[in-house]
């Protein structure tokens, strides 16, 4: 066990194999597609530290992935300082955390298990919190936004803050899977798409590389029109 426990406390997640018949012990590192298994001579169990998803923004969009990302066991935190959202906030089971957004990303030590969206509609909000979290390990970094305001985005990144080029183009913008979304939901679900690609270590075609973005305007525009809705 101290093994296991010393690979969480470092944020990677093992596979714990277990020969019943001679009751042999083996702990390895487990891959993004480990499960755990059992093949009637063998049980493979995976440990590891809980996945966790920050979103920035108290919006309508982060109601949705809050609910739905709980239901696939992320352990989810919204960020944001704005109290015309965060008086709205009510998602049962996501916590609401005080602070600017860098802070919160540093305060939360990203790991391999842990994905930050960026959904505030705020740039002062949003790059606060990717210009940490693009230098951190999380597995899955994003920004709400078209095309036109991604390229804006990586622009700024890489002209006023301290991030390199590979940095930067860790960024998912615009963020989430090219379905043609254009519901909150149907936003959530294209993130959330994504989001499991990555977490599996699967190449997806990001939303920058099609003709149309994958959440266009005016739905993306949503949770500013609607605060705290």
């Amino acid at each position: 066990m101290a093994q296991i426990e010393k690979a969480i406390a470092l944020g990677r997640s093992t596979i714990r194999s277990l020969d019943i018949a001679s009751g042999q012990v083996s702990v390895e590192d487990a891959a993004g597609t480990d499960t755990m298994s059992w093949d009637g001579k063998r049980l493979r169990t995976m440990h590891g530290p809980a996945w966790r998803l920050l979103l920035i923004g108290a919006g309508q969009i982060s109601r949705y992935l809050a609910e739905m990302a709980q239901a696939m066991d992320y352990a989810v935190t919204v960020c944001d300082p704005r109290q015309e959202y965060r008086q709205g906030w009510d998602v049962p089971g996501a916590t609401l955390a005080d602070g600017m957004p860098d802070d919160v990303v540093l305060a939360m030590q990203p790991d391999p298990q842990m994905a930050v969206l960026a959904l505030s509609h705020d740039p002062k909000l949003d790059d606060l919190a990717l210009l940490e979290a693009l230098k951190s390990p999380a597995f899955y970094v994003g920004a709400l936004g078209s095309r036109a305001n991604s390229a804006r985005r990586r622009e700024r990144l890489r002209k006023y803050f301290d991030l390199d080029t590979q940095q930067v183009d860790r960024l998912h913008g615009p963020v989430g899977l090219p379905i043609g979304s254009r519901t909150s939901p149907e936003i959530a679900i294209s993130i959330l798409a994504e989001m499991t690609a990555a977490k599996y270590g699967l190449a997806t075609r990001r939303a920058a590389e099609v003709e149309c973005p994958a959440h266009p305007h005016p739905a993306a525009d949503i949770d500013a029109a609607h605060p705290g809705a």
